[in-house]
């Protein structure tokens, strides 16, 4: 089982920025990819962004490419997210998540481990 714990979230206004830290622990030799999901009341948890942990391989929702950038730090087991020109759609409980696959999969399900979350709220 590998750990999370995430932190940066906080209150920012439309088009600022915000970046998120996801340390993780445990048996971090075997997660083979990380993500980035959100969640807000009444609605299904929606992947965000992934990253393969091993030669960074990204990928998006469409929602955010563009404005968002999933990257990892091997030698902290860190993974971050930075939040750029965030909207106040982007408003949610946003989630770290490990997978111990090597397919990178977009459906919260595939994905093993998880953090407590950490709420982001943009103001308009």
């Amino acid at each position: 089982q590998v750990q999370l714990v995430e932190s940066g979230g906080g209150l920012v206004q439309a088009g600022g920025s915000l970046r998120l830290s996801c340390a993780a622990s445990g048996r971090t030799f075997s997660t083979y990819v990380m993500a980035w999901f959100r969640q807000t009341p009444g609605k299904e948890r929606e992947f965000v962004a992934g990253v393969r942990w091993s030669g960074a391989t990204t990928y998006y929702a469409d929602s955010v490419k563009g404005r968002f950038t999933i990257s990892r730090d091997y030698a902290k087991n860190t993974v971050y997210l930075q939040m750029n020109s965030v909207e106040p759609e982007d408003t949610a409980v946003y989630y770290c998540a490990a997978r111990d696959r090597v397919s990178l999969v977009r459906t919260p399900g595939d994905f093993g481990s998880w953090g407590q979350g950490i709420q982001v709220t943009v103001s308009s």
